[in-house]
């Protein structure tokens, strides 16, 4: 598993962590947002009417309202990235990377609207008589670029396990063993089954079941939230002055935060935003296909709402607890995973400011910084490490009280070999206190408000609701790909593969689990960025057709 770890954090590093990848996903925001005159701010109070459904016909060609495509569109979106993306993305670029996810959501609201109104315009009725769409079907039935389709319809079903399967199932099952004990296993398992009964309902009742559970579900976050944010009120002001302030600078080393470079908390913030809102990935477009409508400009309306929803109000608040509550830059006591833990040879101290700079240059990739992975071994008796030479850091913090046990809970007394930066024994377990990341962090900012220790109940309900219901609609997606590939018959071994790996993920690594979602999101989004972009003539006359319409009522 280290070993695919590394492998994924090379490609990530030439994809989404790339420095050529922000600009592309944002230019083409950025190009459409001009091109088409602003269109996330002159369209949208008419989105709201046609979500609430103003212009719903019933006879249209579709299979499901405005409001429920919506919500099936939101579902994949609202998840994991909305209590642990966000958490992750302020873990590793502080307060600024909030400002960087807000960029995206705003220019990603023209980005979808443009990549749903194409994709609705092109879709079509299958063998079984649902309507199936996406880009896969632009690219194919307008481009004639069979190969971009299939390029794509590829990429999909793989980011339907890293995007909507796997990071989803691994966040709940963190979150409901911190929170509850209960064995992640035991965790996946049931909501396996429960997964299963949903998607083999197909599109019908996936909408049923996301339309009932999207709004509650952010019901219950938001009081959560609001308990929080209300009773850190005097932090607010300083949060949104670090988020402004940072995003142009970077953010300084603060507590037990190292800090973060412009440069890479600009990287992670914008591809959490990815995460998060998905504007520009083309798995909405997929959910949208299936409203009722003969007008595609009109839906592509409605899903410029997603953004907006998913990261300018949700990911905000998320944001809001953690940087007010104050838990982001402060170490708490967790268990070690592997793969964010490094042994870096010779003593570093953390109040020593040549040791923190040169750790800053280190973890932001920087030249110059002088830190090397430590080889060798480390004297250990009764759990406790009695030899130096060597800093242990975790979740790019120094790690503090640190205890090493066995799998049988045994405190270890031995010889530890560490090879580069990385332990040799299999079934060592490291506990201490250092930073922490993804939803246990978010947890722990829930219990700084009125509820106390009772918020970390509301993120674990909030989180298993936001993530099942992501992977659900995830799983339409994937069955659409693989039905345009293979056709209707390769969906239910789909499906079955797909609870499989929703079951495999929620006892996994949760830092391998993040990697894998990096590159697949990435692999994507390229194709549909390229498609829309061919497009972009056909956007715009479509766009002033429906709103010349529209107006003309």
């Amino acid at each position: 598993m280290e070993s695919f770890y590394q492998l994924l954090t090379l490609l990530d590093s030439f994809l989404g962590s790339a420095v050529w990848f922000p600009y592309v996903l944002l230019g083409v925001g950025l190009f459409f947002t001009i091109y088409l005159k602003f269109p996330q701010i002159r369209f949208f109070g008419h989105a709201w009417k046609v979500v609430t459904g103003k212009y719903d016909h019933g006879d249209e060609p579709g299979d499901t309202s405005h409001f429920r495509a919506l919500t099936t569109a939101l579902s994949g979106t609202v998840g994991t990235g909305n209590i642990s993306g966000v958490a992750f993305a302020i873990f590793l670029g502080g307060p600024a990377a909030l400002f960087w996810m807000w960029a995206t959501a705003f220019l990603g609201m023209t980005t979808k609207f443009v990549e749903v109104t194409l994709s609705h315009k092109y879709r079509v009725k299958t063998e079984d008589g649902t309507m199936a769409g996406g880009p896969m079907y632009y690219m194919d039935r307008r481009l004639n670029m069979k190969w971009l389709a299939v390029a794509f319809a590829v990429a999909t079903v793989i980011c339907s396990f890293g995007t909507g399967n796997l990071p989803q199932s691994n966040g709940i099952a963190t979150s409901i063993e911190s929170t509850f004990g209960i064995e992640p296993v035991i965790v996946g398992s049931v909501l396996g089954i429960l997964l299963a009964l949903v998607i083999l309902g197909g599109i019908q009742r996936i909408a049923a079941v996301t339309s009932k559970i999207v709004p509650i579900m952010a019901l219950i976050y938001l009081i959560g939230a609001l308990a929080v944010i209300f009773a850190n009120v005097e932090n607010i002001g300083p949060a949104f002055s670090s988020v402004i302030s940072d995003a142009f600078t970077g953010s300084a080393a603060a507590g037990g935060f190292l800090g973060a470079s412009l440069s890479y908390a600009f990287s992670r913030g914008v591809n959490r935003g990815l995460f998060s809102n998905e504007a520009g990935q083309g798995s909405a477009p997929i959910a949208h296909a299936a409203a009722k409508t003969k007008e595609s400009a009109s839906e592509g309306m409605v899903s410029l709402l997603e953004p907006f929803i998913d990261t300018i109000i949700i990911c905000t608040i998320t944001g809001l607890v953690i940087l007010s509550s104050g838990v982001w830059n402060e170490k708490h006591y967790n268990e070690f995973q592997r793969s964010d833990t490094l042994f870096i040879s010779g003593e570093y101290n953390e109040s020593n400011t040549d040791d923190v700079t040169n750790l800053y240059r280190y973890l932001n990739k920087e030249d110059e910084h002088g830190v090397t992975p430590y080889t060798g071994s480390i004297s250990v008796a009764n759990g406790k490490a009695i030899s130096g030479g060597y800093t242990l850091l975790h979740a790019r913090s120094f790690a503090e009280d640190v205890t090493y046990s066995l799998g049988n809970e045994d405190l270890f007394t031995g010889t530890l070999s560490i090879e580069n930066g990385q332990p040799m024994k299999d079934n060592i377990i490291i506990e201490g206190k250092s930073l922490v990341h993804s939803a246990p962090l978010t947890a722990i900012a829930f219990t700084r408000g009125y509820f106390g220790d009772f918020g970390k109940y509301i993120v674990s309900i909030g989180l298993l609701l936001f993530a099942f219901s992501t992977a659900i609609a995830w799983s339409y997606y994937g069955d659409r790909a693989m039905t345009y590939l293979l056709g209707p018959k390769s969906v239910m071994p789909y499906r079955v593969v797909y609870v499989a790996g929703f079951v495999w993920a929620s006892f996994s690594d949760t830092t391998l689990i993040w990697a894998l979602s990096a590159v697949a999101i990435v692999v994507m989004t390229l194709p549909n960025l390229l498609g829309i972009m061919l497009l972009c003539k056909e956007m715009k006359s479509t766009a002033e057709e429906y709103w010349s319409k529209v107006k003309d009522k």
